[in-house]
């Protein structure tokens, strides 16, 4: 029985078939029903990325599925179940692109009846990514500016913020559309972060002061231009790559701000991501929290998905689907 996957091949993604994994003792075969695509594989495709993996590779790093089949040793309740596989916390960080994935029968988180597939890859990446942020930079009673607010984190970040308690969240995006959506998911303001003097707007909403936390997600000229926007003694909360010199620095520490860098993998424990997911996933169910899809896409237009990202056309989280 054969499988379609999508592999990196010379910085291009190409469709292939393969035989259908036989899962091993403890493991599980899990049918993939949605694979989470993410911005770090658009670039890691384009050789653009902190690191370029050996090619051929098999991308793709969360799904969600049903379990097909059990492996000797594995939960035989499983079969038949619903579950999310947060594939780069389990020390699996490709393969997920793909119809079937075998993994352990340990890693997979049961979802809610009510959550769909899509929802549920999602909340993996991103989910845990919000919710990490905001545990290391705690939003009660802050001014929280979030970066990208329309994107897969940002949206998901101006909701937990709101959750978390923030005096006032505003979101920084783009175009009309990404400000719209961010205040329907409750920001309290929305800026145009392209536009010229947009740092003013956020001290004008601050009576003068700045935001307390910047959750910087987009990187390059953004991340000068936020330090503008941030209040004295506060925090730049950054994710990824940002574009400050040394003197941006030492502006920062006579102003006593603080720059918080962020990396996901680290934080992460084997029952903590089960615990946190299984949040994740009961807030989404239940409507506390809504993941906007970015779309939806064939598993063998998974090279269409990489450009709706690339070319910014996308807001939320882009998923393949069988």
């Amino acid at each position: 029985m054969a499988r379609s996957a999508i592999r990196f091949c010379a910085l291009h993604l190409e469709p292939v078939e393969l035989p259908v994994p036989e899962p091993g003792p403890g493991e599980v075969l899990v049918r993939v029903h949605a694979a989470g695509v993410n911005f770090f594989e658009v670039l890691m495709r384009a050789d653009r990325y902190a690191v370029t993996p050996d090619l051929p590779m098999f991308p793709g790093v969360e799904v969600a599925g049903t379990i097909e089949r059990a492996g000797t040793g594995a939960d035989p309740s499983l079969l038949g179940r619903r579950v999310g596989v947060p594939l780069f916390a389990i020390g699996r960080g490709s393969g997920g692109y793909a119809e079937f994935v075998a993994v352990d029968g340990g890693a997979v988180v049961l979802l809610p009846d009510a959550l769909s597939f899509a929802a549920a890859a999602a909340l993996m990446v991103q989910g845990l990514s919000a919710l990490h942020l905001l545990r290391r930079s705690p939003a009660k009673n802050k001014n929280v500016l979030v970066s990208a607010a329309a994107g897969g984190v940002g949206s998901l970040l101006v909701q937990l913020a709101r959750r978390d308690g923030a005096k006032m969240v505003i979101a920084a995006a783009s175009s009309d559309e990404k400000r719209g959506l961010a205040l329907s998911l409750g920001a309290d303001h929305a800026v145009d972060y392209t536009a010229p003097g947009w740092q003013e707007d956020v001290k004008r909403l601050t009576g003068g002061l700045g935001a307390d936390i910047i959750h910087e997600t987009v990187g390059g000229a953004f991340s000068k231009a936020a330090l503008d926007a941030l209040a004295p003694c506060v925090v730049l909360a950054a994710m990824g790559r940002f574009g400050l010199g040394a003197a941006d620095v030492e502006d920062m520490l006579d102003d006593n701000q603080s720059i918080k860098g962020f990396s996901l993998l680290p934080l992460l424990t084997s029952q903590g991501v089960r615990e946190d997911l299984a949040e994740l996933f009961e807030l989404a169910a239940a409507g506390a929290l809504t993941v906007i899809d970015g779309g939806r896409f064939p598993l063998h237009q998974a090279a269409e998905a990489h450009r709706a990202i690339e070319g910014r056309r996308a807001v939320g989280k882009v998923v393949l689907v069988p």
